[in-house]
């Protein structure tokens, strides 16, 4: 799964990469319209999908294997729901960008940049419910291939799109768009023709509209919150392998993010001229390397911490904890060090490693004093 989510995060991080070798303007629109498409709508659609991680992973640990494919269609009925309300606001990003106080130009690019991006919204958030579906399942080795080939195959589209058509800086998003499409054709195809899910797979249902509410009950707070064997084992009621499935993680999660942490700090300059070649800009980007090294080892240990949350059915009590701590420590530490002491990009890293910190403390809290038992799924 790791592979998976690097893959999928690539292809629009890719996309930004040739929108901005175009100039400067398009870097900056690009990566405004990337944040804020994240931020709104990749993100978000992720942590829809999470209510699965709960309630298709204790089912398949449980071995009631038929409500699988049910959570998956109630799941697919409610992140549609929310795609169609995602792209409306999309539609209205340059003056929602200028009224928070961006460049009107960027504002105006980043605009462009994201319109591109609507097609893939609604092929991404088929493929994260379905991803959850065939994870959940221990399924891992197509997921891999039907990700990593969409990624080839992205790197040839948006090569071709910006540079041997007239689109241009429209062909970078629209490649995105493209390929995550393609990414839906395997997935989908693949679960529907492959005789492993026939017990799995039930096919269309009307039941899948019953269990709306209570995929939603879950979804929310997952994806405000924004693992599988954790569920598994609980559904099976095995507590005590849960824990150790979550040490595992936590174990190796902390040695991928070293790796992540060593390439940065030694070849810093070499990732920022993948997206630019302005030296001012590679510059600036070594300036804030050693925040981003400490960010992203912080991040990788509550990274665990929130799957076992999703996993445990704790949706709710985890999303309190991480609304808590970036929006009353967090986000108050950036404004004030960013613009009080003029620290600027250098503050807001620095209150953003506050909260992460404190969003880390808060749920090994959770994780420490809340039972391990399995949900009711009836």
């Amino acid at each position: 799964m790791i592979v998976t989510n690097v893959v999928y995060f690539s292809i629009t991080l890719v996309s930004v990469m040739f929108a901005g070798h175009l100039g400067e303007l398009q870097l900056a629109g690009a990566t405004l319209a990337n944040s804020w498409a994240t931020v709104t709508g990749f993100a978000f659609m992720t942590g829809l999908s999470g209510a699965l991680e709960t309630l298709c992973g204790q089912g398949f640990g449980a071995k009631i294997y038929r409500i699988l494919g049910i959570y998956l269609q109630s799941s697919c009925i409610i992140s549609c729901s929310f795609a169609i309300l995602i792209s409306i606001l999309w539609f209205f990003t340059d003056p929602i960008l200028i009224f928070l106080q961006q460049d009107a130009e960027i504002s105006k690019t980043a605009a462009l940049y994201i319109k591109y991006l609507i097609p893939g919204l609604f092929a991404y958030w088929l493929v994260q419910n379905i991803l959850r579906f065939l994870q959940l399942q221990s399924i891992l080795m197509p997921l891999v291939w039907f990700s990593v080939l969409p990624l080839a195959l992205h790197l040839g589209i948006v090569y071709a799109l910006v540079n041997w058509t007239d689109l241009g800086f429209k062909g970078a998003p629209l490649a995105a768009s493209i390929s995550l499409w393609i990414s839906l054709v395997f997935l989908s195809s693949y679960v529907v023709l492959a005789q492993r899910f026939e017990e799995t797979w039930p096919g269309l249902s009307s039941e899948s509209f019953r269990l709306v509410f209570a995929n939603l009950k879950l979804a929310i707070p997952s994806a405000a919150m924004v693992c599988t064997r954790v569920s598994n084992e609980l559904g099976a009621e095995n507590p005590r392998k849960a824990k150790t499935a979550m040490a595992v993680s936590l174990k190796l999660s902390i040695l991928l993010a070293l790796t992540v942490v060593v390439a940065l700090a030694f070849g810093h300059n070499i990732w920022a001229a993948f997206f630019t070649n302005t030296a001012s800009i590679i510059n600036q980007f070594a300036s804030i390397t050693p925040f981003l090294l400490i960010s992203i080892t912080i991040d990788s240990f509550q990274g665990i911490l929130s799957g076992v949350a999703r996993g445990s059915g704790w949706q709710v009590l985890a999303v309190w904890a991480n609304l808590g701590t970036f929006y009353l420590i967090g986000m108050p530490v950036e404004g004030l060090l960013a613009f009080k002491f003029k620290l600027y990009a250098k503050g807001l890293w620095i209150g953003l490693i506050c909260g992460l910190s404190c969003q880390a403390t808060a749920l090994l809290l959770i994780t420490l004093c809340r039972k391990w038992a399995k949900i009711e799924l009836s």
